[in-house]
């Protein structure tokens, strides 16, 4: 058979059903090769990019490969983008591209070009991916394909590239002649095995935890990518220690749930970073504790708790160790170990040390730590108004005990909220990048068997439309919910006509504040408000006349009175909706942790004696905040 069709039954051995491409010349065979097959499908994007987030989404949603595929040069270069989602995100998609024939190509040559529109895009992927090779002897198709699939799920996982000229695209090969490949020891780039706990880390955080006061789970992404979303809950079920996630962390244990108390961060909710702060212990599970999670002084980070760091990654543990445990590193432990290994020996140990009675009833000692967590929440609820606490909190004239402030909900926050009360119990939300990402980090409930798909570490625009589409295609789910920006929206906006050529139910919801609303933030903090390209310069057109000219119904929200009507709608559709959300231009994310700040003081600032009334670590005198 062609190689070509050599591939397209591997995939199909690989448990793939959807293949997501936008055609070029030197990828005809790949797709002629997928033409008419009923076991695995090509959808059609109109744009590379889009169809890198779309294999994106699936691969997160499916748990084990998304494939994208693109022509040579422009079309190979278009992938970038998505690729580095991948990578920096940690999800396995094979990505595969033509290239010109090999009698063509350059390689060492000085020349610029030979072929047209001949790229290599190998050494511009490399360092956005676990693999990347140029394929040049038909003969190695089945070891190359075996390879970079194993490495891309292997590991920490990651997305991975294989170039492929046509001419050995169209080569034929003898399947039964193809040597196979076989992970003789590959580096820890290229995949390994799953690293395990040894038993005296695993004593040592116990430990840790058993002497705990005020413990704390800090979720990353990589519980959800390692698939120990049901390992931790049981946990947490168990001991009942409180829970605080990343912002990828929010898609891998229920808002619902009485030990969540909430998102970390520069944009996280202000019970959470209270939480984070006032900690004795931390788990770190799965999280590489960058800027937009510790703040720009990370030696202040959890400052007064022992740390346990849980990651596959072992370059991320000594990052951790230099940047945010510099100087007390005698209370930090990093742990090179899966972290579904870790959850699960970790649940033995407790068990065992409580049958054994060396331990008292573990969740019954917390009691006093949930109730003073329980309390922040009550007092800064998600998307309170900030002017409130000025002198530290005003009450509800209500309330004889004093237990809330008097707030009134933002609209954008107030939407996101009641978004999250009409989504089906299966939905997939896919969320853009702007502030509207961080309206759904801070608000959105997401209850057990929902999932919420969020660009990380690339933070794209554009991807949440695409991603809506390669989620649609992998969960089988009864809606898809696309939250984005009049921004984000306007850089894959053609992606709507894949939503109306297959019927897909999938409901846009736009955010829009007629602005790019998170940099014109920004620039209002640190430009005097100069707003540039974000206001001046800015323009975006009728979404709702845009929807209905592919087909789409559509409606308008200019009200909080008109919200619950307009998302019953919507979300009533059989195939794609959108829903137009007009915001004010001036609309910001509150709070915000500004530069040189611990993660307990976050802007707007509250009464320097309120917020030390608050804290049960040592507060940071003016000097320690440069």
């Amino acid at each position: 058979m062609k190689v070509a069709e050599y591939i397209a039954e591997f995939l199909v051995a690989q448990g793939v059903g959807h293949v997501f491409e936008f055609v070029g010349g030197a990828i005809t065979h790949l797709l002629d090769a997928l033409y008419g097959r009923e076991d695995v499908r090509c959808v059609s994007v109109h744009h590379e990019q889009a169809g890198g987030f779309a294999a994106e989404a699936y691969a997160r949603i499916n748990g084990h490969l998304g494939v994208a595929m693109a022509t040579s040069g422009p079309g190979a270069l278009n992938l970038l983008t998505p690729i580095g989602s991948c990578f920096f995100d940690s999800v396995p998609c094979l990505f595969l591209t033509g290239q010109v024939n090999t009698y063509e190509y350059k390689f060492d040559s000085p020349v610029r070009q030979i072929g047209f529109q001949e790229t290599d895009i190998v050494s511009v992927a490399r360092p956005l991916t676990k693999y990347a090779k140029l394929v040049t002897d038909p003969a190695t198709i089945r070891y190359e394909l075996e390879k970079a699939v194993a490495i891309a799920r292997s590991g920490r996982p990651g997305p991975v590239l294989l170039d492929l000229p046509m001419n050995v695209q169209r080569s034929l090969v003898n399947p039964q002649d193809l040597p196979r490949y076989t992970n003789g020891g590959a580096s820890s780039r290229e995949g390994s095995a799953i690293p395990r706990c040894r038993a005296e880390e695993m004593e040592e955080a116990f430990a840790f935890l058993a002497a705990a006061r005020r413990p704390l789970f800090l979720v990353g992404g990589g519980v959800r990518s390692g698939g120990a979303c049901e390992e931790l809950e049981t946990l947490v079920n168990h001991t009942r220690v409180p829970v605080v996630t990343s912002l990828l962390g929010r898609d891998a244990f229920p808002s619902n749930h009485e030990a969540f108390f909430g998102m970390i961060g520069v944009y996280g909710n202000r019970y959470a970073n209270l939480a984070a702060a006032n900690c004795d212990t931390l788990f770190v599970l799965g999280s590489r504790l960058d800027t937009r999670q510790t703040g720009t002084l990370p030696e202040t980070f959890a400052r007064g708790a022992r740390i346990v760091h849980v990651d596959i990654d072992p370059a991320e543990l000594a990052h951790a160790r230099e940047r945010v445990f510099r100087g007390r590193e005698d209370k930090a432990l990093s742990l090179h170990c899966h972290v579904r290994h870790f959850l699960r020996l970790f649940l033995e140990h407790l068990r065992n040390a409580e049958a054994g009675g060396t331990l008292k009833d573990f969740a019954s000692e917390r009691t006093d730590w949930l109730k003073t967590l329980q309390g922040y929440r009550a007092l800064f609820p998600s998307g309170h108004m900030p002017e409130t606490f000025a002198g530290g909190g005003q009450r509800r004239p209500d309330d004889e005990e004093g237990g809330g402030p008097l707030f009134s909900l933002p609209f954008a926050d107030f939407f996101v909220e009641r978004l999250s009360g009409h989504c089906p119990d299966d939905a997939v939300v896919c969320v853009d990048v702007g502030q509207h990402q961080m309206w759904a980090g801070q608000s959105f409930s997401i209850r057990r068997g929902q999932r919420l798909l969020f660009s990380g570490g690339m933070g794209a625009m554009g991807f949440a439309l695409p991603a809506g589409i390669g989620a649609a295609f992998a969960a089988k789910t009864s809606r898809v919910i696309v939250l984005v920006g009049d921004g984000g929206l306007q850089v894959n906006i053609q992606e709507l006509d894949i939503l109306a050529y297959h019927r897909l139910p999938v409901t846009v919801v736009v955010l829009d504040n007629g602005c790019l609303g998170m940099v014109r933030q920004f620039q209002d903090l640190y430009f005097g408000g100069r707003r540039q390209s974000t206001v001046i310069g800015y323009s975006r057109p009728d979404f709702v006349r845009i929807a209905e000219a592919y087909g789409i119904p559509a409606w308008r929200v200019r009200a909080r009175e008109e919200t619950e009507e307009g998302l019953r709608r919507a979300m009533s559709v059989r195939g794609p909706s959108l829903l137009h959300v007009e915001l004010p231009l001036e609309t910001v994310v509150q709070p915000k942790l500004v530069v040189n700040h611990p993660v307990e003081d976050m802007s707007p600032s509250l009464d320097p004696a309120f917020l030390r009334s608050l804290l049960l670590v040592e507060p940071l005198e003016d000097g320690e905040r440069s």
